[in-house]
């Protein structure tokens, strides 16, 4: 048992591993507050999903609350491409910081993935143009790419 604690000790002192950690953390929390941004923006637009979230007139009143926004829509599509995003972030980005790379290089592919989605957010609810957001979800895409070819490669010796 204490050669088991002794591993997590290891893995906690692993400097990549720590900045895993550390940018997961950080598209975690930016994923979360896609949350808050949906409800402020069903609350401001007066469009809920269903008749119980309605915080304003009840029963036969609240009907006409239960519709539709196209702003309201558009964070929730954000809300769902992180989700397709960043999900496999962490599972391919875990494996990555086990594989032993370089710290710099871990760093870089954090960083990148990090500051592409946050990018990719402020594009998709501002909204800029394309291909403003379009680029910002391909870096992320590639970024995850790359750590799954080194991880790859280093489990199966490609």
């Amino acid at each position: 048992r204490i050669a088991e604690m002794a591993k997590v000790t290891q893995l906690i002192d692993n400097e990549v591993f720590r900045a895993y950690v550390t940018y997961a953390t950080i598209i975690l929390l930016k994923m979360m507050l896609m949350s808050c941004i949906t409800a402020y923006y069903r609350i401001r637009r007066k469009a809920f999903a269903n008749p119980e979230d309605v915080p304003f007139g009840k029963s036969e009143n609240a009907k006409k609350f239960l519709r539709t926004d196209t702003d309201v829509e558009r964070v929730r599509r954000s809300h769902l491409n992180d989700l397709e995003n960043i999900v496999p972030f962490f599972g391919i980005g875990l494996l990555y910081a086990l594989s032993g790379p370089e710290l710099s290089t871990a760093l870089l592919h954090f960083r990148i993935f990090a500051g592409a989605r946050i990018l990719h957010t402020i594009a998709y609810l501002t909204p800029l143009p394309q291909p403003g957001r379009g680029l910002s979800w391909a870096v992320g895409y590639v970024v995850t790419f790359s750590m799954a070819y080194k991880v790859l490669k280093t489990a199966l010796y490609l």
